[in-house]
């Protein structure tokens, strides 16, 4: 068997400091606001799957940005609610940033956050333009 090597502490973002194109982001929000945008059943197979899409406000105090929940994570992203994104990645959507957890992250219920979101600081308002550098 392998020697397990002591696992790291996770060293917590800021919203304020999310980039495109990063990821392994850990970070601790407070859900703003939560707004379906896809539900839909698939059957598929011997059992029904729902595919569910949610995009949510998350926030800390430096700063907001669009949250894209799937699935069961759908469930955790109540409004008011305080939660943990481990090994979350920032997607890029219509030229603007998305946080996202796929497999390889986690999202946990937290205790109730004792800060206040800062509301005029959506990341997810900022657009982005793909610019190609040719080296020569």
């Amino acid at each position: 068997m392998a020697e397990s090597k002591p696992l790291r502490k996770p060293v917590f973002t800021k919203v304020d400091q999310l980039r495109p194109g990063t990821s392994g982001h850990t970070l601790t929000v407070k859900v703003v606001s939560t707004k379906m945008v896809l539900q839909k059943g698939r059957s598929d197979g011997p059992q029904v799957r729902q595919l569910r899409i949610a995009e949510c406000l998350v926030g800390d105090e430096t700063g907001m940005i669009i949250f894209t929940a799937r699935n069961d994570q759908v469930d955790l992203m109540k409004e008011g609610a305080t939660v943990t994104f481990r090994n979350a990645k920032i997607d890029m959507f219509k030229g603007s940033m998305r946080l996202a957890v796929d497999k390889w992250g986690r999202i946990e219920a937290a205790e109730p956050a004792n800060f206040s979101v800062k509301e005029d600081n959506n990341l997810s308002l900022i657009e982005y333009e793909l610019v190609n550098v040719v080296e020569e």
